[in-house]
């Protein structure tokens, strides 16, 4: 089928108008719910990316939560540079 995100969004918005509920993935066919999920993730977040659903306030604990893990995050991504930094220089050395 190959919906794209406009399609998905136009989709969504249409059942919405029609039922004036927020649609399900009952409503959809399987090709249709699992295009709109590659491109939005949760069923959740694919109503907010259309439009209708209000997307939920993220609270300071969410905010906390998704700080330490973007930290960690670039602490991992350091920690990788740096042996394989290590990894070169010994095989520099151990070619001498």
């Amino acid at each position: 089928m190959g919906l794209t995100k406009a399609q998905c969004v136009e989709m969504l918005n249409r059942k919405y108008e029609e039922t004036g509920v927020y649609p399900k993935k009952s409503d959809f066919s399987e090709e249709e719910v699992t295009a709109v999920k590659s491109y939005f993730g949760p069923w959740p977040r694919a109503l907010e990316a259309a439009g209708i659903k209000e997307a939920k306030p993220i609270t300071k604990k969410e905010q906390r939560q998704q700080k330490r893990i973007l930290k960690k995050r670039a602490i991992n991504a350091k920690r990788k540079i740096m042996k394989k930094q290590n990894v070169a220089e010994k095989k520099g050395k151990e070619e001498i």
